[in-house]
């Protein structure tokens, strides 16, 4: 069965939560599942290393889990107005990816969440989209259909869901943040089938 790989690196929680929505929007559209996967941390200690398998939440991402998707949903916290170094890092490497054309033409979508309002969210969702074009991949955001996008004194962008954390990183999704993540999963979803049943 196809899949939408939601892919993010979440260091309190937050990001997280909204990953498992996105997933939950994907699974609404019937034939396609979602894939959650995540990378790990980056060390500035060049030895050390992670456990192949994480001790909780979702397992890390394989290139292969990239390639062999119908549509990508990825995720990151914001930092300084761009995303994560584990985000980063795991992107610098899928050249083999790139060489082979393997992600041309699949939808794509972003997501953040950042400590506050201003924080450099759309900055950060916009980095991310770089990358994905230099893919090739088809970039799905938030149409103003989205009704919550005109009234949300919190997260949410056209360039895709985002959330407001706080200082503390412990303020809860707000229903309009949940809205949006569920949206964008359901979004690709229905992008990503037909596309993978002509492909």
């Amino acid at each position: 069965m196809p899949y939408i790989l939601v892919l993010y690196y979440s260091r309190y929680g937050a990001t997280a939560e909204m990953a498992r929505l996105i997933a939950r929007g994907v699974e609404e559209i019937s034939g396609i599942k979602a894939r959650l996967r995540t990378v790990p941390a980056v060390s500035a200690r060049s030895e050390s290393t992670e456990a192949p398998v994480p001790d909780a939440g979702s397992p890390y991402a394989t290139l292969e889990d990239l390639q062999n998707c119908a549509g990508l949903a990825l995720g990151s916290p914001t930092r300084f107005g761009n995303m994560a170094a584990p985000v980063k890092y795991f992107l610098d490497g899928t050249s083999s990816l790139w060489m082979a054309g393997n992600l041309i033409g699949k939808p794509a979508g972003v997501f953040t969440s950042t400590a506050s309002l201003h924080g450099g969210q759309e900055t950060t969702l916009l980095s991310m989209m770089l990358p994905l074009l230099h893919h090739g991949m088809l970039l799905v955001g938030l149409p103003y259909s989205e009704t919550d996008l005109l009234r949300t004194g919190s997260g949410g962008t056209p360039y895709g869901p985002s959330h407001l954390s706080g200082g503390e990183g412990n303020l809860p999704l707000t229903e309009e943040e949940k809205n949006f993540c569920r949206a964008l999963g359901k979004r690709l979803a229905g992008i990503a089938l037909p596309l993978d049943q002509a492909a």
